[in-house]
């Protein structure tokens, strides 16, 4: 924790330096002493003390100073910390302008200038005012954090891009004091929200996912450009096979374009997973197995979108969005699946305004006493829905078809039943959505009559179809009618290889229609969509790597 301020400003350089002398000398080893020489040159110093999240203890001004005189510098300061203790330096003569000064920047006290012996001028009068600012002090934070408008999408964005990938941040509003003051420190207004503050005090309007990963602590370059195994998405699967692979020894990395942990990731619990009779949430799985992964010495990229693959030879080669490329010996893909777009009137403009896809923890607490509908009957929904259901006065599920049986796990469906503010709605559809600034009522529709009815509502969170993250892959590897990756035996038509394969073999399970490629978890056809499922083919697809290696 770095020690509080206390900052001294003063145009004499001879004064300057016997007030930081003294102040130091008595509380050099508990506050950093800060001197400044202007105004303006205080100014700068407080913004970039309030970006950093540290704390400002107490302000020492002399009133004479030239462009910007004592009063005018602490009135500015008060919008950066308004907790600090005030103190304006005088002459004798200037004493009326003192007493004035109470009354305009709520001044705390005023010393005259000669402060000597500062053991009796001096030192009681700051000892009372850092008792005082002790008992109500500036919060400090070290965390990154998030100003934004309440009803924007870019600003939700940065929310959920940080939280997905388990950046600590904090939350606050442009219009709120707080935000206000950081976004004067940051020479922002409004207008240029997002903005977000790294923990060593770099601003950042509207930064992109890769500018803001790097700015955070997240990898986001390889340390090499030739590996064992690149592993592609960091759901389940992925982390799976990093896991395994760093472990026993392959130069494994691991590339994920949004967030480590997938739709898994995302999950308020998950009660089936082997190992964790009470439970676990996505996000401390995803932890663990992060953890786990560069433990072992796996590479993990973040923000890394990957647009194409292509065989090199015997190597593997992934090319990126900015034109860069990686290469390895083999692959695995595990890229996952995606939540499918709601095709409903009025939706699309509103997502991230109250329409979202997927669980978007980080907007639970702002549902408390409200009513919120969940699109979707499978697990995901389900776990989604008991979360809400901590702080929402009512949950609604919205489903197609006549019950939860066909698509949710019994544990599940059970648990909602037992939930008072939940309900279900079968045989039922959004058929629209609308709002101004946000959004404010959907349109459902009664598939067994066509009745419609409106009901009145902020928040809408889809959780339909799985769509495979696969069309970059067109024309490289064989996929199914739907985009999932076509594996092993699979692959055999009346005992004929795919087309292009060049081994004298058939292929491994899990292996592609390119050699060395390997699929695993839900991009994978006819795979098993549960996380314990993912998390295996992930650990085995690295066994089939080592077979492909060996005999190469």
């Amino acid at each position: 924790m770095v020690n509080p301020a206390i900052l001294t400003v003063d145009d004499d350089p001879a004064v300057s330096r016997a007030v930081a002398r003294d102040i130091r000398r008595r509380y050099g080893d508990r506050y950093r002493v800060v001197r400044a020489d202007s105004g303006d040159a205080a100014l700068a110093a407080l913004r970039e003390l309030k970006l950093r999240g540290e704390q400002v203890a107490v302000l020492l001004a002399d009133y004479r100073m030239p462009q910007m005189n004592g009063i005018q510098f602490l009135e500015a300061a008060m919008d950066l910390f308004p907790q600090a203790r005030r103190v304006l330096l005088t002459a004798y003569a200037d004493t009326d302008a003192a007493i004035d000064a109470i009354n305009v920047v709520d001044l705390d006290h005023y010393l005259l200038k000669p402060w000597d012996p500062p053991e009796e001028k001096l030192y009681p009068v700051l000892d009372n005012l850092i008792e005082a600012w002790l008992a109500t002090p500036d919060a400090t934070a070290t965390e990154t954090r998030v100003i934004g408008h309440r009803w924007s999408a870019p600003s939700f964005a940065m929310r959920d891009f940080l939280a997905r990938n388990l950046v600590p941040f904090r939350w606050l509003l442009a219009d709120e004091p707080e935000g206000e003051r950081l976004l004067t420190a940051a020479n922002f207004t409004a207008a240029d929200v997002p903005v977000v503050i790294t923990p060593d005090g770099k601003a950042l309007a509207t930064p992109t996912e890769a500018d803001l990963a790097a700015h955070v602590g997240l990898s986001t370059t390889p340390a090499s450009d030739f590996y064992d195994v690149i592993v592609v998405g960091a759901g389940p699967a992925g982390l799976g096979a990093a896991v395994y692979a760093a472990s026993e020894g392959l130069r494994t990395v691991l590339v994920e374009q949004r967030a480590t942990g997938g739709q898994a990731g995302q999950s308020s619990r998950i009660e089936n997973y082997l190992g964790f009779p009470e439970g676990v949430s996505g996000a401390q799985l995803t932890d663990r197995a992060r953890r786990q992964a560069l433990k072992f010495g796996a590479e993990i990229l973040s923000t890394r979108e990957v647009v194409g693959l292509e065989a090199a030879g015997t190597a593997r080669l992934l090319r990126f969005g900015d034109g860069t490329s990686l290469a390895a010996h083999s692959a695995v893909l595990a890229t996952g699946v995606s939540y499918r777009m709601l095709d409903a009137p009025g939706l699309a403009e509103l997502t991230g305004r109250g329409v979202f896809y997927g669980s978007a923890a980080t907007e639970a607490p702002s549902c408390s006493g409200e009513d919120v509908y969940i699109v979707g009957g499978a697990n995901s929904a389900g776990q989604a829905a008991l979360h809400f259901a901590r702080y929402a006065h009512r949950v609604n599920i919205v489903i197609r078809g006549d019950s939860l049986a066909s698509s949710m796990s019994r544990y599940l469906i059970e648990q909602v039943e037992r939930t008072p503010n939940i309900t279900v709605h079968p045989n039922t559809e959004v058929v629209g959505g609308s709002g101004e600034e946000h959004l404010e009522r959907l349109t459902l529709c009664q598939r067994r009559t066509g009745s419609t009815r409106t009901v009145d509502t902020s928040w809408l969170f889809i959780f339909i179809g799985a769509e495979p993250r696969t069309n970059w892959l067109d024309g490289v590897v064989s996929r199914d009618e739907r985009g999932f990756i076509v594996t092993g035996p699979a692959l055999l038509r009346d005992g004929q290889r795919p087309a292009g394969w060049s081994l004298p073999r058939d292929p491994y399970h899990l292996e592609s229609s390119l050699p060395g490629v390997f699929a695993a978890g839900d991009v994978r056809a006819d795979s098993v969509k549960r996380v314990a499922s993912a998390v295996g083919e992930g650990a085995m697809a690295v066994t089939v790597v080592h077979r492909y290696l060996e005999a190469q």
